[in-house]
């Protein structure tokens, strides 16, 4: 298997004069379904197009950004896997030293605010040049006016401030490919589902959002453009959007449709290498590489909608579930990679135990307004199931070669409860098969106030869930325990609540925790929302958002001592 050209090298090996697509990434240059430049240049790849990457550009030169020339359609820029602004600095905004895409493991390739730089570097050693298209999740969350903990401001839509000509939002593929086929028939591109653009005229039958300038007068006026937005997220009933900034306005297309499950599949099964591209392999050893190489994902999308968490808004709520064959058949294929000792890292998703789990109502009529699938309490429309993972972790487990599969990627411990049918046989399976010493778990916090401004269940769900896991894994005979993903000054939480939360994980838990992570901003969720507000955005009503640095780590030592 090739990889997808990043050098003049290759091209005159390919026999490619010029390219269709450049697509340009903050993260180092893996050949997995895990990356989403990757997947975006192997599906357009798979349809027909040639496409390069070029990953880590630097940014004082033309000499990366002009090594492939100029694309016929257009160039596709991502800031990576992660926000460029999370990846360089820790929740008290100090720079992070290390970044698990970069060779080498040192965080000296990726810019700040990575889309915004690789945009300007494109338009400044190509004047005339094709389009400019944005995705990525970068993008993605910073399509609209959203709230920048770096700068503690309101930010104009990215579009405004990038350069570029089109934004691609959520999961890219349709979208991307729609681009290419219209461009490549001269076409226009403003009508493509998924998509965002920059107009002088306010489109007709599309919901008008409160101004950028209105919003960052009036925190309740921002409140409420959130809201608009993110009741209008889902395929099924979303509306188109348009939102004012200075003389131009946002023009936000309904999301794309949904990919059906064979899509998924089709997606998953494209021509991965899995490794990284020599040409940066020689610059050092990339850390991410050894969490993805030998895992599989099994479905996109989450409906556990956390408060602090954008997934909903970038992957959607509704669950995409690959086939078990298709599963299946991507683990017999790692079997035969070399580095491979008999073990699967991960089969998973955002959230592992939503794999075939999915609302009928959802998928015809799309998500509810105002109203969540796990919080406060299950949705009785909501039926969870976990069958057709335990099938499917079964079924992988007879695969000659491999020896264990690990769950890695994070479970939804309340609805192995909610399940009455198969939630407590998932459990005892994962404890007894699937589980590598520990199995990571995220009550967040213990203390109702904060759970409520999280969007989290009741711990009480934690001390009943620990109990049947300790139980599985002392007739399995085995020492296994449960790692707690816990937040500290999540808006809402003042050191009471932690010292409460000290107290209950001591007495109730039993442990000392160290994965405490102090609550970082990020742009489009609710949690952000609260905390630049400092109102409850469903209630209106104040509430309290530590914002002093020293104040912060105080909450988090008051756990961690």
């Amino acid at each position: 298997m090739q990889f997808l050209p990043t050098t003049p090298e290759e091209l005159k090996k390919l026999k490619i004069k010029k390219l269709d697509v450049i697509l340009v990434t903050g993260d180092s240059y893996i050949d997995s379904p895990f990356i989403g430049t990757a997947v975006i240049g192997r599906w357009l790849q798979k349809n027909g197009y040639s496409v390069g990457i070029i990953a880590q550009p630097d940014i004082s030169c033309d000499a990366d950004i002009a090594r492939l020339g100029e694309p016929n359609l257009f160039w596709g820029v991502s800031g990576g896997s992660v926000d460029s602004m999370v990846a360089n600095y820790t929740p008290l905004k100090k720079f992070r030293k290390n970044d698990d895409y970069t060779p080498g493991g040192i965080n000296n390739k990726r810019p700040d605010r990575a889309v915004l730089a690789y945009s300007n570097l494109i338009r400044r050693f190509f004047k005339n040049t094709a389009p400019i298209v944005l995705g990525g999740l970068e993008a993605s969350l910073r399509r609209i006016t959203h709230y920048d903990f770096w700068d503690d401001s309101l930010r104009r839509p990215i579009l405004f401030d990038a350069k570029a000509d089109l934004l691609i939002y959520g999961m890219g593929e349709l979208a991307s490919l729609e681009i290419c086929e219209n461009l490549k028939r001269g076409t226009d591109c403003k009508n493509i589902r998924g998509c965002c653009y920059i107009s002088k005229e306010a489109p007709e039958n599309y919901i008008q959002l409160p101004s950028f300038e209105d919003s960052r007068l009036d925190k309740l006026k921002f409140i409420d453009m959130f809201n608009a937005f993110y009741q209008n997220n889902d395929p099924q009933s979303a509306r188109g959007l348009y939102q004012k900034a200075g003389e131009r306005y946002l023009v936000h297309n309904p999301p794309a449709r949904r990919l059906t499950s064979d899509e998924l599949d089709s997606i998953n099964g494209l021509p991965f290498t899995r490794s990284v591209h020599p040409y940066y392999e020689t610059q050092g050893k990339i850390t991410a590489q050894d969490t993805i190489k030998f895992s599989i994902t099994s479905h996109r999308g989450c409906f556990g909608e956390c408060n602090f968490c954008s997934i909903a808004v970038h992957q959607g709520r509704a669950i995409i579930s690959r086939s078990a064959k298709s599963i299946i058949a991507e683990a017999e294929k790692l079997t035969q990679l070399d580095g491979f000792k008999g073990y699967i890292s991960d089969v998973g998703g955002p959230t592992a135990n939503m794999y075939c789990v999915q609302c009928d109502k959802m998928i015809r009529h799309g998500a509810c307004r105002n109203k969540k699938c796990l919080y406060p309490q299950k949705c009785e429309s909501l039926e969870i199931d976990h069958a057709k993972q335990i099938d499917m972790l079964k079924k992988l487990k007879k695969i000659n070669g491999i020896k264990k599969i690990f769950i890695a990627s994070g479970i939804r411990h309340d609805m192995i409860l909610c399940d009455k049918k198969n939630g407590m046989e998932y459990l005892k399976l994962l404890s007894r098969d699937h589980v590598s010493g520990q199995l990571k778990i995220a009550p967040e916090h213990s203390e109702e106030k904060v759970l409520r401004a999280m969007g989290k269940p009741s711990a009480s769900l934690i001390l009943k869930f620990k109990t049947a896991f300790e139980k599985f894994s002392r007739e399995a005979g085995l020492r296994q325990f449960l790692t707690y993903y816990l937040i500290a000054a999540h808006p809402g939480c003042a050191e009471s609540e932690m010292i409460k939360m000290k107290k209950f994980v001591s007495e109730e838990l039993k442990i000392s925790p160290e994965q405490v992570q102090i609550f970082t901003p990020t742009p489009s969720t609710y949690s952000t929302l609260m905390y630049y507000t400092e109102m409850d955005p469903f209630t209106k009503e104040k509430i309290f958002v530590e914002k002093n640095p020293v104040k912060k780590e105080r909450q988090k030592k008051i756990i961690t001592g």
